[in-house]
C-alpha cells in the first residue's frame, strides 16, 4: 500500500514526525510530501524543507520526500498512483476540517484517508506556534 502524508511542514515538528513514523509502521511505502499553500506564506524555503525532512526520517527505510509545489493533492495522488493519504489529527477541530476533504477525495480519487491521531504529548504544538514562538525568541535575542 503506498501513502502520502501532505503538508506544509514549514517548519516540521514533532508532531510531524511521530505520525509519519506511525503511518510508516502500517503502509508499505510513506510518501512525505511538502504542498504549497497559497494562504500560507513560507517561513522556510522548499528546499530546506526537504532537506530538513530527509535529514529527521531518513532512519525510515520504506519512506520517502516528494514536493508538489502547485498542485493539487487530489492530482498527485492520481498521478502517483497513491492509495491513501494520511492525515494527523490533534483535535477535534482538526477532525472536522478534514473530515470533508477527505470525503472530496474519496469521491475525486478513490483514495482513502487514515486519520493518525496525534501523541497526547505533542497535541498543543502546531508549525503556526512553533514558528510564532521562533521569532518571538528571535526579537528577544
Amino acid at each position: 500500500m503506498r501513502a502520502v502524508f501532505p503538508g506544509s511542514f514549514d517548519p516540521t515538528t514533532q508532531g510531524h514526525l511521530d505520525v509519519a513514523r506511525r503511518a510508516a509502521a502500517v503502509v508499505g511505502e510513506l510518501v512525505v510530501c511538502v504542498l504549497t499553500n497559497p494562504a500560507k506564506p513560507g517561513r522556510l524555503a522548499l528546499p530546506e524543507r526537504l532537506a530538513l525532512l530527509s535529514d529527521l526520517i531518513g532512519d525510515l527505510p520504506n519512506v520517502t520526500v516528494d514536493a508538489a509545489p502547485g498542485r493539487l493533492l487530489v492530482d498527485y495522488c492520481r498521478e502517483e498512483g497513491m492509495d491513501v493519504i494520511v492525515r494527523g489529527v490533534r483535535t477535534p477541530a482538526d477532525l472536522e476540517h478534514e473530515l470533508p476533504m477527505a470525503l472530496a477525495n474519496r469521491r475525486l480519487t478513490g483514495v482513502e484517508t487514515l486519520f493518525v491521531p496525534t501523541s497526547p504529548e505533542r497535541a498543543y504544538v502546531s508549525s503556526t506556534l512553533v514558528a510564532a514562538t521562533a521569532a518571538r525568541r528571535s526579537v528577544r535575542g
